[in-house]
Formats: structure tokens, sequence, C-alpha cells
């Protein structure tokens, strides 16, 4: 009787869940899509209009000056080698986390998010005090003839401390769901530890790679915070295209800024399409979904 009555109840569930009556369903959804379109759709809409208002050909006219085709530059390579670094540190880091049992294992991992906790602009702070001109190193690298802060260095670094838990994030769950056992199992049959990794790991988590890259590179080609504090925002020299649509926003060029920062809305609706595409490959390729 209790199974039945357990049941039924689950029935019950199912057909009129939580929220799902004729009034609170309609309401929610409303609140939500009110909220969605005033607070994110909205300010986007308004940037990509107020970018192109001038017309097409002024749009493209401040993209091409000098600054900002170097801030763009500059993010791009800023990209280009955080990402990879990010990737190879994501991998390291989930393996090391997942594969072995150590003390401060816990630690570890409390260490490897903990970018996600603290300011970028405390970030770029700490970054001072350690590679400034006073800082902890800062006399020793004068004396060896080599700039770190307000060069380009310090935004690579910068940018590799603010999106170094990204590709970690998304492994470790990954790799602790699936456990040890198939690397264990190559193990027995002969294989190398690199064998191992390249044939047995790497393609049980690529999803989770390009997941964690993905994001990475978005976040590193977005970041103000902490660059802002350790580029000295040279112009033409240290600007990255956030930087610059703020130089350009304090100049009152509107329509520059604007512009500049239509291109940083396209990479986000960019980095959405690209995870979309890669959710849907994932579940046609029918690998376990990473965990929430």
């Amino acid at each position: 009787m209790s199974d039945l009555f357990t049941r039924s109840r689950q029935a019950e569930w199912m057909q009129a869940p939580v929220g799902g009556g004729p009034v609170a369903r309609p309401l929610v959804l409303g609140v939500v899509l009110i909220i969605s379109l005033l607070f994110l759709v909205v300010p986007l809409a308004l940037i990509v209009t107020s970018g192109l208002a001038s017309g097409v050909g002024v749009f493209f006219k401040n993209l091409t000056q000098p600054t900002t085709l170097h801030a763009i530059m500059l993010t791009l390579l800023t990209a280009l080698l955080v990402v990879p670094a990010n990737i190879l540190f994501g991998l390291a880091a989930a393996w090391t986390v997942t594969k072995y049992d150590f003390p401060g294992r816990t630690f570890l991992i409390a260490l490897i998010e903990l970018p996600y906790s603290i300011s970028p602009i405390v970030a770029g702070v700490a970054y001072l005090f350690v590679y400034g001109s006073q800082g902890l190193f800062g006399p020793l690298l004068d004396q060896l003839g080599i700039k770190v802060m307000f060069a380009l260095p310090a935004i690579f670094l910068a940018s590799l401390f603010v999106t170094a838990p990204f590709v970690a994030r998304e492994l470790i769950p990954l790799m602790q769901v699936q456990g040890t056992d198939e690397e264990e199992a190559a193990v027995t049959l002969g294989a190398s530890g690199v064998q191992t990794f390249w044939r047995v790991t790497l393609p049980n988590v690529k999803w989770g790679v390009v997941y964690g890259a993905i994001l990475c590179n978005a976040r590193v080609m977005g970041e103000f915070g902490a660059v802002s504090v350790v580029s000295g925002n040279i112009r033409g020299q240290t600007t990255t295209l956030p930087l610059q649509i703020e130089l350009l926003y304090q100049d009152y060029n509107v329509a520059g800024a604007f512009a500049a920062a239509t291109v940083l809305t396209a990479v986000a609706f960019l980095t959405i399409i690209i995870k979309v595409v890669v959710e849907r490959m994932e579940t046609r390729s029918g690998e376990p979904k990473r965990p929430v």
C-alpha cells in the first residue's frame, strides 16, 4: 500500500509540478523574460545599434584607428598565449588532483579555485607588490634589465591569474566521475604514462577541455580589472580592447567606444554559439556530460 501511495504521489507531482499552475507558471516565465530583456538583451542591443548609428563607414573608420587596432591585436595575442597555457595547467592540475591521493589535496583544489574569489583589481595590486619596482622581486628584475610591470609580461601574468581555474574546474569533476579504471587497465596492458594520457584520458575529457578553453578565451578578451592595474594603460602600447573602450569614452569619442565595444559583444555572442555547438556535439558523441 505504501508503494502504491508513493507512486501515486509521484505521478501527481509529475502531472502538476511545483510552480506549474495556471497562474504561477506564466508569472514566473514573464518575470524571467522581462528581467532578461531589461538587463541583458536591451543593453547589448544598444551597444550594437549605437556603434552603427553613424553608419557602417564611420564604424569601420573607428575600428581601424591605430590605437584601437593595436588594442585588438594585443587582446588577440594575450588570448593566444594565455588560453594554451591554461589548457596545459588545467590538464596537469586535474590529473594531479584526480589521479593521485596525497595530503593537502583538498587545499590544492581550493588554491586552484582561488582566483574565483579574489577581485581582479586585488590580484593586479598583488602583482605590483611582487614584480613592481618597489616589490619583492622588483630590485632584482631592475638589475637584470627585465621590465614586467606596465609592460606586456604584466598583462599576460594578470590574465593567466584570473583565468587559471576555468579549464581545471571543468576537468576535475569530469575526471572524478570517470575514475581511474580505464587508466589502470591501460597500464596493466603495458601502456606507458604518456600513452595512457593521449589514448585514454585525453579522449575522455576532450569536450571538457574545449568547453573550458572557450570560457577561458572569453574571459581573457574581456578582462579589465587586473589588466588595468598592471598594464599602466599606455595608449598604443599596453591597452587591451577593454581598456581602449574606457579611454575612448573618457575622450568623449562615444562612437569609437561603442564600435570597440561591439567587437567584444560579438565575441560574447560567438562564445555562446560555440558553447551550444560543443554541448550538442558532446551529447551526440554519447559521452557523459560534465557534472553540474
